[in-house]
């Protein structure tokens, strides 16, 4: 079972940057939990010191309407340590996961 949490909302640069800033700073912090706010929701994850990571840039061009440009980045990784979400599953059920499901993604998307 894969559990998601995900937000959309519109945010200038500068709070899109920092944004990102935060999250950065989490990842080059000390503990092992990074704690990552989605919304109004503090999801707590647990990244090793390497991380799969992946960049998509689309450019679209449109006749009748704007032109789009969209920016992913995506991180994958097992988690090191249970983390709250971890804990959770573990506890309230007795499914084996699979491996996919005990990765941890994140993904941030801006748009023009």
């Amino acid at each position: 079972m894969a559990e998601r949490t995900s937000y959309d909302t519109e945010t200038s640069r500068g709070e899109t940057a920092d944004f990102l800033r935060t999250i950065a700073d989490e990842l080059d912090g000390e503990s092992q939990v990074v704690t990552v706010e989605v919304g109004n929701k503090r999801v707590e994850l647990s990244p090793p010191e390497t991380v799969d990571a992946s960049v998509e840039v689309t450019e679209r061009s449109r006749v009748l309407r704007k032109d789009v440009e969209e920016l992913n980045l995506n991180f994958r990784w097992n988690p090191v340590t249970n983390t709250v979400e971890t804990n959770r599953r573990t506890n309230g059920s007795a499914e084996t996961e699979s491996e996919s499901d005990r990765q941890a993604e994140t993904e941030a998307t801006v748009e023009r």
